[in-house]
């Protein structure tokens, strides 16, 4: 079977080479088709591969097989992470394919297949970045899957907010890239070895008895920004909100849904196999900046979260405050933190990818995001209401959604003030899309007053031919699948323990955990769901004690929409990421 893991980047590249090739001749009904079943076949091959992932399998693309312990060769590695990676990439592009069945308008003279062609190309480059087993080609795909977004986030080039949404996501993930790049060629010229498990040995061979030394620390800090970038987290964060008010519903699913969680799997990956050993960084250090970063970006996501009335942003920094919690997660560095934002991840996945696809049946529907100028006119989208709803309560935790059992095994796992931190930010950020629910389809509570706000999303354009009179069913079939599944993550038997079982057998040398719910767990996801439907009570009828914007302004005016800001922040992460793994390689 380990003959077939190249096939999982090469299926849906072959497929999009074949649709630039052939989409001018094509019907369009033929080039969608095609990406449907080529997104499909990948997913059905990944899924029996990860049936067959125990024992780990490894695969030379090529056959360029090591000689003497030595390889140019590029290797892929088909655990139970990274084919649950490669999974999830699969299965969601087709439910955003499936969601877009003749979305766009067709151009007149136009490559008919150019939306799915580059959409398959993003579902190649992530399977690849899941699989790569080597730093740098790891590296060739993150940048194969952040050109392509940078293209699909820009995809309505006529409109002038697109380009700039796309170019502020390109800057700023470059960056990000050309900092991983150099942190791959520090530990190049330290070790020899760009594989990743050797890498590890190499610097445990090099530090000796003396520990890590300021070039460990460097190449860990830039190879790290490059991934927090990718993942969203504080300061890294700020592209994110302004690349999904532009982006394509389609786009955002997978960008939300899977691309952003794909910079937390870099993380835990590269520091796992990397960094985990007496010649990398200690595992105090690790958790002291993943915990500082997971929090701070969890508190100031759903702060800005819930002061937003552009329900794409909205949801944009939603996705911002979770990344912190999987953050935390992994930064506690035990098995059930990995487990539970294994479980975490999936469910996520399914509720944001649902919640991003009702946001664009309205936006096609009214030709706006804003949440005030939609209040009560959605009262008769019952079906996409409920959907909404449920989105919402699955952001905060309900059992038994997957959200809820991923976040009550990691609250187990965190312990203490921190789980104080998870309840809050569930909580912040699902009662925040109950609020809209309640005010767009429900049309509760006074019609919010029209105060001036930089980015309301009342002047968007529809991205259908116009205005939908009626809704097509693949935008209301494809979120109620993909909360059904974000059900299942939650209430199928075995399924928990399944997930354990492989992150375990890949991360923890097999130590094994039982994944279940717990009293405890299901009270705290009672207690947040609770929580949020109080604030979205509070603020649809006493808007002024907990949704005046005016108190989230200073955070507001940081995500300016300058570029150059943007850069700036980013350099003050890498620095605050440096100085809180500093302390480990001075005591070394």
């Amino acid at each position: 079977m380990h003959h077939l893991l190249p096939l999982l980047v090469a299926i849906p590249l072959l497929g999009a080479a074949f649709l630039v090739v052939a989409g001018r001749r094509l019907p369009r009904i033929a080039a969608e088709i095609t990406g449907l079943v080529v997104a499909g076949g990948t997913a059905v091959l990944a899924l029996l591969l990860l049936a067959s992932s125990v024992p780990p399998m490894v695969e030379w693309v090529g056959g360029w097989l090591p000689v003497g312990g030595e390889s140019v060769g590029i290797v892929v590695i088909g655990d139970g992470p990274a084919l649950g990676m490669a999974t999830l990439v699969s299965l969601l592009t087709l439910a955003a394919l499936a969601y877009s069945w003749r979305y766009f308008d067709e151009p007149p003279h136009g490559h008919r297949g150019a939306f799915t062609a580059l959409m398959l190309v993003f579902q190649g480059a992530m399977c690849g970045f899941a699989l790569a087993g080597d730093l740098f080609n790891a590296f060739v795909f993150f940048e194969l899957m952040s050109v392509t977004a940078y293209a699909l986030t820009g995809y309505r080039i006529d409109e002038a907010k697109a380009v700039q949404g796309a170019l502020t996501f390109g800057v700023v993930n470059s960056l990000g890239a050309y900092a991983m790049l150099m942190g791959i060629a520090l530990l190049y010229a330290r070790t020899g070895e760009l594989g990743m498990s050797k890498i590890g040995r190499g610097l445990d061979t090099a530090a000796g008895s003396g520990g890590p030394d300021a070039l460990v620390l460097a190449s860990f800090v830039l190879v790290l920004t490059g991934l927090l970038v990718k993942a969203a987290s504080l300061p890294f964060h700020f592209w994110l909100p302004d690349a999904h008010a532009v982006a394509p519903t389609p786009v955002c699913m997978l960008l939300s849904g899977v691309m952003v969680e794909l910079g937390v799997y870099g993380v835990w990956r590269v520091y796992g196999t990397v960094f985990a050993g007496p010649g990398g960084i200690p595992a105090a250090d690790l958790t002291r900046a993943l915990v500082t970063l997971g929090t701070l970006t969890a508190a100031v996501g759903a702060v800005m979260c819930w002061y937003q009335r552009h329900i794409k942003r909205l949801l944009a920094y939603s996705t911002v405050a979770h990344t912190g919690l999987f953050l935390v997660g992994i930064g506690v560095l035990t098995p059930e933190g990995d487990d539970g934002v294994a479980l975490y991840i999936i469910g996520h996945a399914g509720v944001k990818a649902a919640l991003f696809a009702c946001a664009g049946v309205l936006l096609d529907r009214f030709g706006s995001v804003d949440e005030h100028a939609l209040h009560g006119r959605a009262r008769r989208m019952r079906v996409t209401a409920v959907l909404f709803a449920a989105g919402g309560l699955g952001l905060a935790g309900l059992p038994p959604f997957g959200t809820g059992l991923g976040k009550a095994v990691t609250e187990e796992a965190v312990g203490g003030p921190l789980t104080v931190v998870f309840v809050a930010a569930s909580a912040i950020t699902g009662g925040a899309v109950l609020r809209v629910t309640a005010r767009v389809f429900l049309g509760l509570g006074p019609r919010p007053r029209d105060a001036e706000y930089e980015t309301s999303g009342s002047d968007e354009k529809p991205e259908t031919v116009g205005p939908l009179r009626r809704i097509p069913d693949t935008m209301t079939t494809v979120p109620a699948v993909l909360l059904a599944g974000a059900l299942a993550v939650g209430t199928v038997p075995g399924f928990g323990d399944l997930v354990a079982r492989s992150v375990n057998e890949a991360g923890s040398g097999g130590a094994q955990v039982s994944v279940h719910w717990t009293l405890h767990g299901a009270l705290l996801g009672l207690a947040a769901t609770v929580l949020a439907a109080a604030l979205a009570a509070l603020a649809v009828t006493r808007p002024r004690w907990v949704a005046a914007p005016d108190r989230a302004a200073p955070l507001r005016r940081l995500q300016s929409g300058h570029v150059g800001d943007y850069v700036a922040w980013l350099l003050v992460g890498a620095t605050a990421l440096g100085l809180l793994a500093l302390p480990g390689v001075l005591g070394g």
